[in-house]
Parts: C-alpha cells; structure tokens; sequence
C-alpha cells in the first residue's frame, strides 16, 4: 500500500527550556512525503499531546487485518498516501526528543514514585525535593520548538507554504496560540481531542495576550511543588489501562490486543524508560511511560476569539479549524467545577472560535485514545476530506454528532 518516500530526521534547536536553555539539541521529525509527480506538494505537521510519543500516537502499525490494511492505525501513513507530505515531531521530553532532567528518576513527580518507580529503578522513594524542583517545558519553550519545526518544513524544495496543522489532546496547548500568533504559516488546523480550558490561564495584559502570567514570570515554575516542582511525570501500564478502559462503551470500541500494542510502541520510543517499572514473571521490567511536565498559557476564551490587524477572526476566518471528539472522552471534557485551569470544554473550544469557517464532529464508541480504536479509520476518512476540500461529508461549517453507522446529524 506504501508509495511514498519516508524519513527521520534531527533538526537542530536552540532550547529555551530552563533545564538546558542555551544548548544546541536535535528535535526529532519524520516525514512520509506522499507527493507523486508533478503535483504540488501539500504539506502536514503533525503533533502529539502530552503523554503519548508522536510515532505511537500517529504511526502505529500493526499486523495486517483481514482485509489486508497494516496501517488502519497510521493516520499519518493514511494522509501520505493520499498524496500529503506528512511530518510528525516530539517536543523536549517526550518520544525521541531530547529529555533534559529525565534519566534521573528521582526527577519524577513524588507521588507518582512509589506506585510506578518501586522497586525498579528506586528501591524506596527518593526524599523531597527533587533533584531539579521545576516543570521542565512551558507555552514559550514549546512554541519556539513547534516554529523551529515549521522553518525546518519551509526550507524544504516547494514547501515555502502554509502548513496543514494536526493536533492532538494538548497539543492544542501549542498548535492553537502558535496559530494566533502565526497565522501567515497555518493552512488549516485541526484538533483531535482538544483540550481547551475556556478560564485557563493568560497574561491579563490586553496589549500582549500570550505574555507570561503574573505567577510565571520567572521561568521555571516550581510552585507549587506538587504541580510543578519536578520535571517528568511517569506512568504504569496499570495506569494507562485503567484510564482507556474507562473510555470504553463496549467491547466493540477496540479491538482486542490493543492496549498491548499501544503499551509496546510506548516503550520502543524510550529505550530508558522501557527498562523502569514493576518486574514481569520472566524477569524483565514492564516499562514505564516517561512525559514532561509543562506549564502552558495564552490558551483559553480571551485569547481564542483574537482578530488580525484587519479585524479578521484568526481562527475559523484566516486559518479554517476541524475539531473532532469521542462521545465517550472524560479527559478534554470535565466537570464545570473544576478548577478553572482543570476545566475543559471541547464544545467551549468550538464556541470561543469566531470565525464561520470551523466544523466540529463528535463521533459515537469513541474515546480520547480514538487513534487507536476501532474508530481511527473514519477519523482518518474525515481530516483527509477537509484538508482536499474544506469540508467533511459536504459540510463547510456547524457541530454534529455521528454514530457508528456514519449517520450524521446537528447538535
């Protein structure tokens, strides 16, 4: 099925990350380049969230189904070939980016330590603080990281262009205030899962919106300590199960085998941390997931709304939006009475946007892993006809709901 050029690359990066700012590191990019001829080249960049690796998340193959399809789950590979030239990067301290302050497992969250990291690779946790009492990324850092990337892109032959944007989870926390920033660079965005805090924080300065908030001024943030003062968090298999089987409307929604899967392209993106965690019967680690901890801003109902110099919407008017969602998702959806930097809202997301040209779907037996359940396929199906033509299932705008059957109707 594979027709298209492939490649991984290292670009180089001056970090602004307080762990290491300054130093010259190598952000990982792949790309599938599925441009054939002389056809123009369309160019998509790819970002993950804050947990997953951007290869698991958007390129996990597996064996092939009865069918014949061994990349029903490489929405990336699925976009190439399409005729798209697909990119995917890590941010620092995630995939196979750089992870400053993250080999030292006494950097993880306190009170993640004794569930995950004992016995192996502590045999006790270690005592407060850590040894670097700070988040590791921020809104800044990763932005400037997410613009190194997009520069990259348009140095490339017939890539000086817009750039389709594809964002999962909080990736929108990067892909939607670079947006609004940089417009000029965006051809389309479009957020799986988003999550949107619509009274997240800002920097309550009118004539700089994405300036740093009052409690960030001096960057890195390390209080409070049990938020932010360390660097990495990590994560268990049990965790993760636990999590995505609480998603689950029924046994139809994946298939079986999945969480292995998913769990096993976890581990072969981070070679260390595959050697942490509880010791399985034949005496080897199980693995643990090893994520940044980032302090994120400039994403939330003021700053969502902003307009150009021309009094255009950015979002929904300059740079078109798709927003799609798992009815099933409880971690881009959450209770009203949550803190507000712990509200989130995808339908606020879509209401905040003021532009016409924005187009949400919330599909049925789908949670926020939907990458990697039975729904993926139509996922897939509905990003690739709004980046052809601007529209899903000949729709250019509105928010609708569709079932299992494909049916689709407004909510």
């Amino acid at each position: 099925m594979s027709s298209y050029f492939s490649a991984d690359y290292r670009v180089h990066h001056t970090s602004t990350i307080p762990a290491n700012s300054g130093e010259s590191v190598e952000l990982f990019v792949r790309e599938y380049n599925g441009t054939r001829g002389h056809q123009e080249p369309k160019p998509v960049l790819m970002l993950h969230g804050r947990s997953s690796p951007v290869v698991a998340g958007f390129d996990l193959v597996l064996a092939p189904s009865q069918d014949g399809n061994e990349i029903r789950y490489s929405w990336a590979q699925e976009l190439a070939h399409h005729g798209y030239d697909v990119f995917l990067m890590d941010l620092q301290g995630n995939g196979r980016s750089p992870r400053p302050m993250m080999d030292d497992p006494c950097n993880a969250n306190p009170a993640q330590q004794q569930p995950v990291l004992v016995p192996n690779p502590l045999t006790q946790p270690c005592p407060p603080p850590p040894p670097y009492p700070h988040q590791l990324g921020n809104s800044e850092s990763e932005w400037a990281e997410l613009e190194t990337v997009v520069n990259f892109i348009r140095s490339l032959p017939e890539r000086n262009k817009p750039i389709h944007f594809i964002g999962w989870s909080a990736g929108a926390f990067v892909m939607g205030p670079y947006t609004l920033r940089r417009p000029g660079n965006v051809r389309t965005l479009t957020l799986l899962a988003p999550i949107f805090p619509p009274k997240g924080r800002w920097s309550n300065v009118p004539s700089d919106p994405f300036g740093r908030p009052d409690e960030a001024r001096t960057l890195p943030v390390s209080t409070p300590a049990y938020t932010f003062g360390f660097p990495m968090y990590v994560g268990s298999k049990t965790g993760f199960t636990t999590g995505w089987d609480g998603e689950q409307s029924s046994s139809e929604q994946r298939e079986p085998g999945m969480v292995d899967a998913v769990w096993d392209a976890f581990m072969a993106e981070d070679p260390e941390g595959a050697k942490w965690g509880r010791w399985l019967p034949d005496g080897t680690p199980e693995g643990v997931l090893r994520f940044r901890n980032s302090y994120w801003w400039g994403w939330n109902k003021q700053t969502v709304p902003l307009e150009d110099a021309a009094g255009r919407p950015i979002l929904g008017d300059r740079v078109p939006v798709l927003i799609i969602y798992g009815e099933q998702d409880k971690q881009a959806n959450t209770s009203p009475s949550s803190p507000d930097v712990l509200y989130f809202s995808v339908p606020a997301l879509y209401q905040a946007i003021q532009g016409d040209d924005k187009l949400m779907f919330r599909f049925a037996a789908a949670g926020h892993s939907m990458v990697w359940e039975r729904r993926a396929q139509a996922l897939h199906e509905t990003s690739r006809q709004w980046l052809d033509d601007g529209k899903a299932y000949g729709l250019t705008t509105g928010s609708y709901f569709r079932d299992v059957d494909g049916d689709i109707t407004p909510q």
